[in-house]
């Protein structure tokens, strides 16, 4: 009865957090007393999921999981669950798992909990601390089903190696067919994905146009981050809607979140306050951003963030 974890990929390569999810299934493996068993589509790198605490790994190979379904990856998920004997399944709180993840519980008529931040307070009654109210909040939720469904948070547990090796299987099982015909899909593939990054440059109205936004990509390029922008922004067609982030956008859990000239709407901050350290530079120290950061720069962006690329440069080539 293994602790199950789904660990995602991209193109045949992990995820960042299918580490953190598979580093958080050995700790609820540890409170439980049993294994990790872990699934994973269309990858073969068996090896570094066992540095982080999985014990055996499921292997599917099939074509038709190149593109991701929701119906047909919950599936798989669910017949590894049940040929494992699994009570407590895992996975991420990346979108594709937030699809996934209620056909999951309804498909092994599981309870489910999302935005879970620590491994259980409690495993009689199984008792998990999660966020609440936008990240404002926490509250515990107790399952009384006996499958459960947990849905990490982004960066809340971090990861933790394991001395270890896994042991890999291939892992057939049936998918049924579906109505959903993907046509074609567009993805970035020279900039850091924002779900994935541990620190995300964003920028607002306060930059004055799209010609201006080469001061963000090159912090973020010294910084190794992602690129991301406010709604308005990415409303005005400055930048792509992919890189929107807040509420109604994509939300953000980063280690490290830098917003310059964004003021700092409530829609925005519900969709970052998740991130650990928030930075915000704005000309207006009445900014409602000012009083959700961490660390305020009250000054004009134009000044503050070449003169921060250049402290930056100066630091990297010191301490190369």
């Amino acid at each position: 009865m293994s602790v199950l974890v789904y660990t995602e990929s991209d193109n045949g390569s992990f995820k960042k957090i299918a580490f953190e999810v598979a580093s958080y299934a050995k700790a609820v493996a540890n409170q439980l007393g049993t294994t990790v068993t872990a699934v994973t589509v269309n990858t073969t790198d068996a090896a570094s999921l066992g540095k982080y605490g999985v014990d055996k790994v499921l292997q599917v190979s099939n074509d038709s999981l190149n593109n991701f379904n929701a119906k047909s990856y919950a599936n798989v998920i669910a017949e590894a669950a049940k040929q494992e004997n699994a009570q407590v399944i895992i996975v991420s709180s990346s979108a594709d798992s937030k699809y996934l993840s209620p056909l999951l519980a309804v498909n092994l008529d599981a309870g489910f909990a999302s935005n879970v931040v620590e491994v259980p307070v409690s495993t009689a009654p199984f008792t998990v601390k999660r966020t609440a109210f936008t990240n404002k909040a926490f509250n515990l939720t107790s399952f009384s089903s006996d499958i459960k469904v947990i849905g990490l948070s982004n960066n809340a547990f971090g990861l933790v190696e394991s001395e270890g090796a896994a042991t890999a299987e291939a892992f057939a099982p049936a998918l049924p067919e579906s109505n959903v015909t993907i046509t074609s899909v567009d993805k970035a593939t020279d900039k850091v994905s924002i779900a994935d990054a541990e620190v995300v440059v964003s920028g607002g109205r306060g930059l004055k146009g799209p010609e201006n936004w080469g001061m963000v990509e090159e912090l973020a390029e010294v910084l190794g981050a992602a690129t991301a922008c406010s709604k308005p922004v990415s409303d005005l067609g400055w930048r792509p809607h992919s890189e929107h982030v807040g509420q109604t956008g994509k939300p953000v859990a980063s280690n490290l979140y830098i917003a310059i000239g964004i003021s700092g709407a409530i829609q925005h901050l519900a969709g970052i306050n998740a991130s650990k350290v928030k930075v915000v530079i704005n000309t207006d120290p009445e900014a409602p951003f000012f009083k959700a950061a961490d660390y305020g720069v009250v000054g004009d962006a134009f000044e503050v963030v070449p003169q921060l690329i250049e402290k930056l440069k100066e630091f990297k080539a010191q301490n190369a």
